[in-house]
């Protein structure tokens, strides 16, 4: 069974991961390109898809803990 603070963790966690990781990316990949690298570009727009993407997989976590029943 998945609580309310299962939950609740789970979007603080999600949300500071994601915005670490996804600020990060950004700022390394747009550094470079101000530095003149192009290939900086292949940092910084995967950089919200990155951060999203934590989310996602530790949402399937909390899921696959609630069961196949969903509650």
């Amino acid at each position: 069974m998945v609580s309310r603070s299962d939950i609740l963790v789970l979007g603080l966690t999600a949300g500071i991961v994601g915005s670490l990781v996804g600020g990060l990316l950004l700022y390394a990949g747009l550094a470079l390109v101000m530095a003149g690298s192009h290939a900086g570009w292949l940092l910084a727009l995967p950089a919200a898809p990155a951060g999203g993407g934590l989310g996602l997989l530790l949402a399937r976590r909390l899921a696959a803990k609630a069961g196949p029943e969903g509650g």
